[in-house]
């Protein structure tokens, strides 16, 4: 039980993979209504390339909010 207390405090690390996940589910929903005008198969390609694209910043900068929070964390401390 104390793994799962612990594991709830730990701070969410979001991977380029859920990123990706998360950038398609959106856009996907954000651009339904041009799915019917386009083949399905090139716009669900379209979309993959484009979540890949904004997944690899997004990482990126949620991780270096992180570090800042970490390190102001870590100042206000001393």
């Amino acid at each position: 039980m104390a793994d799962t207390e612990q594991k709830a405090t730990v701070i969410k690390k979001l991977t380029k993979k859920q990123a990706k996940k998360e950038v398609f589910e959106k856009l996907s929903g954000a651009l339904a209504e041009y799915k019917n005008k386009l083949d399905k198969k090139k716009f669900e390609s379209n979309l993959k390339k484009a979540s890949k694209l904004f997944a690899v910043d997004i990482a990126k900068a949620f991780k270096k909010d992180r570090q800042l929070k970490s390190v102001k964390k870590a100042v206000a401390k001393k």
